[in-house]
């Protein structure tokens, strides 16, 4: 008989629930054997370099980890990583691909560096900060909406015009570096430094600037908004089955606008606490792949925002790992491109076919 305790006991016969605990210890053991395998094949090509690889390893894992400097500049550089991987997580919702963070995150830098150098000398610091962050969200959302008026307009994929206009904003930054906004004394094409009252402030006691704590911040608005409101619901709805969503009258068009535009504000404010917590002025080579990276970080959390902050800790940590590999392991500093690359090929690759065969 059925019972109130149970209202379908006889869908789900005994047994037949998944084990979740099991679940979570074969995904564990596929990214450590993910992980294992990159580092085995990483090992043998520190050995074709001559490196001793346990000594290179083992100094980068020092290096890296057990150096509070170094668990500081990690966690500034995976605050702008988290926000470019936001700019991803959003439109993905909707079934969109925004490949597109690394120009978002040049405006929004451009944006910011613009409103703070203009006004560092004439109004106080913290304002000027809040203009220049709120400056460069602006900023990014508007490049962001570029492509979502190709895509609706004329039909444009958002995949390839965010690419696209992502070398457009290299070109402005550069343009902007050679022309107007150079530093005439500088030897090397650069806008001046921003005033020290304008910079992004440090948590007390340590070098980390706030920007980790304005990520974490729009990681729990994300988490909210995209799994307690209407609006995050539609996205996931139109995500699902575009045409169904439409059909139920909800505004498709509107949706992917805003789920772009939200991804390049997050993108833009990633660029904004670049240029005013860790550069400080605009040069070429700005933000060293930054928005690429967060493009890896939401695809290695499966557009999860909570596995986001792990996936931007791992890459910031890789990134900071490279100075090691170069000054202790006299490798060159790529060589941690390899081992990025070689991590995230393995873990999005067997642990998706695994799942997959699941």
């Amino acid at each position: 008989m059925t019972t109130l305790l149970d209202p379908t006991p006889s869908l789900v016969e005994p047994g037949e629930r998944p084990d979740r605990r099991a679940a979570a210890l074969r995904a564990t053991g596929r990214w450590a054997a993910a992980i294992g395998g990159a580092l085995v094949i990483f090992s043998a090509l520190l050995l074709l370099r001559g490196a001793n690889p346990l000594e290179a390893l083992g100094d980068m894992w020092v290096s890296t980890f057990l150096r509070g400097r170094s668990l500081a500049e990690i966690l500034n550089v995976m605050a702008p990583i988290t926000l470019a991987a936001l700019a991803v997580l959003v439109p993905a919702r909707a079934g969109l691909t925004n490949v597109g963070g690394e120009g978002q995150l040049m405006l929004g830098a451009i944006a910011a560096g613009g409103t703070a150098l203009a006004l560092d000398q004439q109004l106080p610091g913290p304002l000027v900060l809040v203009l220049a962050l709120v400056a460069g969200g602006v900023a990014g959302a508007a490049w962001a909406g570029v492509a979502a008026i190709l895509r609706l307009r004329f039909q444009v994929d958002e995949a390839v015009s965010t690419l696209l206009l992502n070398f457009i904003a290299l070109d402005l930054l550069l343009f902007l570096i050679y022309q107007p906004w150079r530093e005439s004394a500088a030897g090397q094409p650069t806008t001046r430094e921003l005033a020290d009252a304008a910079k992004m402030p440090v948590i007390t006691g340590t070098v980390i600037n706030v920007g980790i704590i304005v990520a974490l911040a729009a990681t729990v608005v994300v988490i909210l908004v995209l799994g307690r409101t209407r609006w995050g619901f539609r996205l996931s709805v139109v995500g699902g089955n575009a045409e169904a969503a439409r059909r139920a009258g909800m505004n498709v068009a509107g949706l992917v606008i805003s789920a772009l535009i939200v991804g390049g504000l997050l993108a833009g404010l990633a660029g904004a606490i670049q240029f005013t917590g860790i550069e400080y002025k605009l040069r070429a080579g700005f933000g060293l792949q930054i928005g690429y990276l967060g493009f890896l970080a939401s695809w290695l959390a499966r557009h999860r925002p909570l596995p986001v902050l792990l996936a931007s800790f791992v890459l910031a940590a890789l990134a900071i790992a490279g100075d090691s590999l170069q000054l202790d392991a006299q490798l060159p500093a790529a060589s941690v491109n390899i081992l990025t690359a070689l991590i995230l090929a393995a873990v999005l690759g067997w642990t998706t076919v695994k799942a997959r065969r699941a």
